[in-house]
């Protein structure tokens, strides 16, 4: 499959986020990663709707992938789509009725992504697949951003993969370009980095970097 590359504004500089976002399609980013984080799903706060609206002004070309780590993103959802996101990512592990809330998704007219855990079997997605327009699998435990790349997480992305030949699968956490080709040989095929990306010298050589990553994967 096709190769994604995205960019997590969670890494970006937070007092100049506009021209951050602008940067990143300029460097020719496949899409804008936006974690969503109320302190209480993971240890952490971060953006609300208005990060989403503000990616849609400063690249209103570049796609908007919303991840939600919610205790219940279920309220939540119209308001992120209503802000411009072109897709919305639920946790496994949330407070809410999974199934429901990612038809939601989708009645609002934007992708519907299933989120899991590093810890949290790929089998839990099997019953999800038919509401699913993408997996992302968490490579740290998620709510910090520079976390160190857990290997063991990537299992059961082959039989994932092989189950879905045709679905999206999208790793976030401690991706660059050492730990990309374990994650693409494992099945994965859209890459959220952060750290490799706004904190290299250059964006640009950091992004081409992890696409020869990926093709150095299947040589």
């Amino acid at each position: 499959m096709k190769p994604s590359f995205l960019p997590s504004l969670l890494a970006a500089d937070p007092g100049r986020l506009e021209s951050e976002i602008a940067r990143a399609a300029r460097a020719g980013a496949d899409a804008m990663h936006l974690d969503v984080m109320d302190g209480v799903f993971v240890p952490n706060v971060s953006f609300g709707p208005w990060a989403v609206a503000l990616c849609r002004r400063a690249a209103p070309d570049l796609p908007r992938n919303v991840h939600l780590m919610l205790r219940d993103p279920a309220p939540h959802l119209e308001a992120f789509a209503k802000a411009g996101a072109t897709s919305i990512l639920v946790h496994a592990e949330s407070c809410c009725d999974v199934a429901a809330a990612l038809r939601r998704v989708r009645a609002l007219g934007c992708r519907a992504g299933l989120v899991l855990n590093p810890r949290t079997p790929v089998s839990a997605a099997e019953r999800y697949l038919p509401l699913c327009d993408g997996i992302l699998r968490m490579t740290v435990y998620p709510g910090f951003g520079g976390q160190a790349f857990m290997p063991d997480a990537l299992a059961g992305l082959p039989e994932l993969r092989a189950a879905a030949p045709d679905l999206p699968i999208m790793v976030d956490g401690g991706i660059d370009a050492s730990t990309l080709p374990l994650a693409a040989r494992a099945g994965a095929n859209e890459f959220v980095a952060g750290s490799a990306l706004y904190g290299a010298p250059s964006f640009e050589t950091a992004l081409a970097s992890l696409r020869d990553a990926w093709r150095s994967a299947f040589c």
